[in-house]
């Protein structure tokens, strides 16, 4: 099967993938009035190769694309499990965030934007039942997904075992948790797992996690959505390790 290219286009959205992801960067187009010295030198240096932009038919006309449009590999950018987890130094109790099923790539990219930001190792992606990346993922992660690994997993509950055997404590985010997210210290290595927008983390799945978390909020609010959760538990899990924020 032929690998998946995918735009994206802007400036800043480019020059990360070219600076942190050369590997996924295929083809850049420059509109013949492009004049951004500093980007045209990073493409230099890169061995990047220039084509080119007609027009805008590649991303629409209604795309700001600032001149620049990038062909990228998405399935370049994610990493098989097994080669990650022999690099992964799990001494410092790093954290990790499995994404179980979510299908809106809005979500997934913010996610990743979040797990990055918040000093995450690692956003784990199930092979089936998961949104793939995309270009609006890397669109929405901000040049994110340039910058964290993108885990790729096969059996999601073999993942989670074999990280609880490692010393990962796992956690799942429940609306209707018996755990108050303020209450738990993240003493140990941490998994993370988001479920489905609508069914949640699947049952077989949340037998396994040692705790359900839940976010306390208003009685107005019935709950947040599973990227707004996700961001929340992950600043309170880096309260707690300022080490991943300037790793």
């Amino acid at each position: 099967m032929q690998r998946e290219k995918v735009y994206i286009y802007g400036k800043h959205a480019v020059a990360e993938a070219v600076e942190h992801a050369t590997h996924v960067v295929k083809k850049v187009f420059l509109s013949p009035v492009f004049d951004d010295e500093k980007i045209k030198n990073l493409l230099e240096k890169k061995k990047i190769t220039i084509a080119t932009l007609k027009g805008s038919d590649m991303v629409g006309n209604d795309a700001v694309h600032q001149g620049i449009v990038a062909i990228i590999d998405t399935e370049a950018l994610l990493v098989p499990f097994e080669t990650f987890i022999q690099t992964l130094n799990i001494s410092k109790k790093p954290a990790l965030v499995l994404l179980g099923e979510l299908q809106d790539p809005h979500n997934v990219g913010a996610i990743i934007r979040s797990a990055a930001a918040m000093g995450l190792s690692a956003v784990l992606i199930p092979e089936h039942r998961t949104a793939p990346i995309t270009g609006a993922v890397v669109k929405t992660s901000a040049g994110m997904a340039f910058r964290i690994p993108l885990v790729t997993i096969g059996n999601v509950n073999q993942t989670i075992r074999l990280l609880k055997e490692k010393g990962f404590w796992t956690y799942g985010l429940a609306g209707k948790g018996a755990q108050s997210l303020i209450d738990e210290s993240f003493s140990e290595p941490s998994l993370f797992i988001v479920g489905n927008e609508g069914k949640g983390i699947r049952e077989k799945t949340e037998e396994l996690c040692d705790i359900l978390l839940r976010i306390p909020v208003h009685p107005r609010t019935e709950s947040l959505n599973a990227a707004a959760s996700a961001a929340i538990v992950f600043y309170e899990w880096s309260r707690g390790h300022q080490g991943a924020l300037k790793s």
